[in-house]
């Protein structure tokens, strides 16, 4: 095939494709371009001939991206995303945020309170597309597929952003009628007695709870090595077995902060420290300016401080 005039991929061909395949039919993209089918359908064909590929399969109902369309649009949103951030960088751009945004949150923290901000977000950034992901633990940081992970811990490596946005204690709790029937324990050593709810998620030493007494030098830290009949990789059903009375829990502010308001769930030990979880927002260091990013960041910190005002 020759590639005389027109040759192989354009510039234009990176946006309208994005756009076509976000569409998901050319009637659709049509309307959003502001152009006729048949222009879309005469521009797709241009472009599958000057690449003398098939990008769109034209067989079903929906339009269906082929192997090699797939590949194209990845990479197509990829360099459309890297010609915003260097919009920012040359400050050049209105700096409107918009484009793909893919989030990625734990399963309970990513559900009850990343949704729901992200539902607020398109409201008032609606040009950007959001696509979130949940999952038991963090994605490596070498995974290409995220653009702001939403996690408990900052991770210790350079080469990625990470930026705390809301401060997170872990605490001890039990229900009160648990309490009443086994006891409060009054130092560390005593959880070895009690049923002990367990928690399995991302790499942590599981099952060993560390507590904390003193501050600064005079801090002295014991692992207790803790034992329960109940275990889950879901922190939502770990917080309801608490609340059914079956044990003790080691969760974070966040999860249980209405219970111990309202006195479902009492705070067991208070006088010692447990490792905090700090909640961050981590990206990789490229995408520091771009608006998309650095807005969503900046409207999760807002948020979570907001509540945790309201809160306290």
């Amino acid at each position: 095939m020759s590639n005389g005039t027109g040759s192989g991929i354009q510039p234009a061909d990176l946006g309208f494709f994005s756009i076509l395949a976000s569409a998901g039919s050319l009637s659709a993209a049509a309307r959003e371009l502001g152009i006729t089918t048949p222009a879309v359908s005469k521009h797709l064909a241009l472009m599958e001939s000057r690449l003398g590929l098939s990008l769109v399969n034209r067989t079903t109902r929906r339009m269906g991206l082929t192997p090699e369309g797939e590949l194209y649009l990845e990479h197509a949103r990829r360099i459309l995303g890297e010609i915003d951030d260097m919009e920012q960088l040359l400050g050049v751009s209105k700096a409107t945020p918009r484009g793909l945004l893919r989030v990625n949150a734990t399963l309970g923290f990513g559900r009850s309170h990343i949704a729901p901000l992200i539902s607020r977000f398109v409201r008032k950034y609606p040009q950007v597309e959001v696509q979130l992901q949940l999952s038991v633990n963090p994605p490596a940081l070498t995974d290409d597929s995220f653009d702001v992970c939403i996690r408990f811990g900052a991770p210790p490596d350079a080469r990625v952003i990470a930026r705390s946005i809301a401060p997170n204690r872990r605490l001890l709790c039990a229900a009160p009628a648990y309490l009443a029937r086994h006891g409060a324990p009054k130092v560390p050593n005593d959880l070895t007695r009690h049923n002990c709810i367990g928690i399995r998620q991302g790499e942590e030493a599981y099952g060993v709870w560390r507590l904390t007494s003193g501050r600064g030098k005079n801090a002295t830290t014991e692992a207790v090595k803790t034992r329960g009949n109940l275990t889950t990789n879901d922190g939502e059903i770990a917080v309801n077995w608490a609340l059914d009375g079956h044990g003790i829990l080691m969760r974070a502010e966040w999860d249980i902060e209405r219970y111990l308001k309202n006195g479902r769930l009492v705070q067991v030990l208070p006088q010692f420290d447990t490792p905090d979880a700090d909640i961050h927002a981590v990206y990789p260091q490229r995408h520091q300016l771009a608006a998309r990013v650095r807005a969503f960041v900046d409207f999760v910190a807002l948020s979570l401080s907001q509540q945790a005002g309201r809160s306290s």
